[in-house]
């Protein structure tokens, strides 16, 4: 995911630059709801927007094909726009955001949104396939960036896990919604006008969008707050040197945390490794429905490619369901937490998971067997649909439930831990619809939909497992058991 990077409580050296501001208007723990909302509901609105751009393609295959001279007869080759797209969400940001944590997040928030607009326009007017693929590689690094970085702007506004939950909840919304609806809009596009006016709609939304951002997006890190402020002040320069910086981290350094660290947590912790195979899995399982949805319903019901993308709405039906779980889910945790004044975020952790394991059994692996088994020439459409909106509806809510539980759970680790399921999730929605169109022509679509149902099934016990031993399995992590101390 898409999706939970940055999120994490801040070192030492950080909250040792807040203290001084702490009672400041400047703090944005101390920003007014308003100013907090604005800037939150304005990078949400960003997530879902750019996610049209990663899936609108999907809809186009056929057009986008014969222009340019490409077969899907071996290989789903029209997918590659949209495979291109997730690898450079995958690892671009990985490297990028740890450095808008150190210099602030505004200058990069912005030069990323930037570039994200200025590549959207060759993929309007690309002359070939390559051009392409090349510029959705470029734009899906920029609006990785742009989605993953959430995460931090969220930590960075919002204090206290309780007060993060409803943003991180309209996150992961927006997150799946906007890759959701790309086939929608880009079927009623397809139906209406040629396929390059995918890319000249969003360039009007993207521009006008652009103005707001320009607008709203503020600095929000606190540290790199203080640090302006204290070098605008000529008479604290003895002071910016020795409290408002930091020393400059070292290559090898940066190496480590950005990518060795959430290689050794995803290799070494089990709680990591299991989850970031959900969570991966259920992000796939969104690009997936881009290929296999339009192989289903075109084969089974005699629907035109357009008609397929908009099936894609019941997908997002769904998510809309597993938003409303979620601030039930939120709710619960909130109330523990009263309850439990003297525990810490780990303690109660694992409320975090209570609605993920009826979501994950009912929602993501029942779903896929729903959809698969209801995919009858006989049946109905509608019961295939519904099937697809049960399992983005589990899908929703185990994203949400395992974004926060990692937060919870890792303390100073959760930025290494949440990059590791978040290079999972964007790997297996760049790889795994690449195997839709052998696995449903292999397999039919019942038992294709069966095995990513059964893989679900299986994953699904992992929720349970840290419900019910969670404390212990966390006992022993040696990272978790450091992060307590710091």
């Amino acid at each position: 995911m898409a999706e939970s990077q940055q999120i994490a409580p801040r070192s030492e050296e950080e909250v040792e630059a807040i203290q001084p501001a702490s009672g400041d208007p400047d703090n944005p723990f101390n920003w007014p709801t308003r100013t907090k909302w604005t800037v939150t509901l304005t990078t949400c609105f960003v997530c879902f927007i750019v996610g049209l751009n990663a899936t609108g393609i999907a809809s186009a295959p056929t057009p986008i094909n014969d222009r340019f001279s490409i077969s899907d007869a071996s290989f789903p080759n029209s997918f590659w726009p949209v495979a291109s797209w997730t690898i450079g969400a995958a690892i671009v940001p990985m490297l990028v955001l740890p450095l808008m944590e150190k210099h602030g997040t505004r200058i990069g928030y912005i030069s990323c949104y930037a570039t994200f607009f200025v590549f959207v326009i060759p993929q309007a007017v690309a002359p070939n396939f390559a051009t392409l693929i090349v510029c959705r590689f470029i734009s899906g690094s920029a609006a990785g960036v742009l989605q993953n970085g959430m995460d931090g702007i969220i930590a960075d506004i919002w204090d206290g896990p309780v007060q993060r939950s409803l943003p991180v909840t309209i996150y992961v919304t927006a997150l799946l919604a906007g890759v959701s609806l790309g086939p929608v809009y880009g079927g009623v596009v397809v139906h209406k006008l040629y396929w390059r006016w995918i890319f000249y709609i969003q360039l009007v939304i993207y521009g006008v969008t652009f103005i707001v951002v320009l607008l709203a997006m503020k600095e929000t890190r606190s540290p790199v707050i203080l640090s302006k402020r204290l070098r605008e002040d000529k008479q604290s320069t003895d002071h910016l040197s020795t409290r408002g910086g930091s020393s400059p981290q070292s290559p090898a350094k940066f190496l480590y945390d950005t990518l060795i660290l959430p290689a050794r947590l995803l290799c070494t912790e089990p709680v990591v490794f299991f989850f970031t195979l959900l969570s991966a899995l259920s992000y796939g399982i969104a690009f997936i429905s881009t290929q296999s949805v339009t192989q289903v319903f075109v084969t089974n019901f005699a629907f035109a490619e357009y008609e397929a993308g908009l099936v894609q709405a019941s997908i997002v039906i769904g998510e809309i369901l597993g938003f409303i779980a979620c601030l039930f889910q939120n709710t619960c945790y909130a109330r523990v937490g009263r309850a439990n004044p003297h525990k810490t975020e780990a303690d109660i952790s694992e409320v975090r998971l209570y609605l993920s394991i009826p979501a994950s059994f009912i929602g993501l692996a029942g779903g896929l067997f729903w959809y698969g088994w209801t995919s009858y020439p006989s049946l109905p459409w509608i019961l295939p649909a519904i099937g697809l909106a049960m399992t983005m509806f589990g899908v929703t809510v185990v994203m949400q439930a395992i974004m926060m539980y990692i937060t919870d759970a890792y303390a100073k680790y959760a930025a290494s831990a949440s990059a590791a399921v978040c290079f999972g999730e964007n790997m297996f929605a760049a790889f795994l619809p690449l195997a839709a169109q052998s696995l449903y022509n292999n397999l039919g679509f019942q038992w294709a939909s069966s095995l990513l149902g059964f893989i679900a099934l299986a994953l699904s016990f992992a929720p349970i497992l840290l419900v019910w031993k969670g404390k212990h399995i966390r006992a022993r992590s040696p990272f978790i058991e450091e992060a307590k101390y710091h």
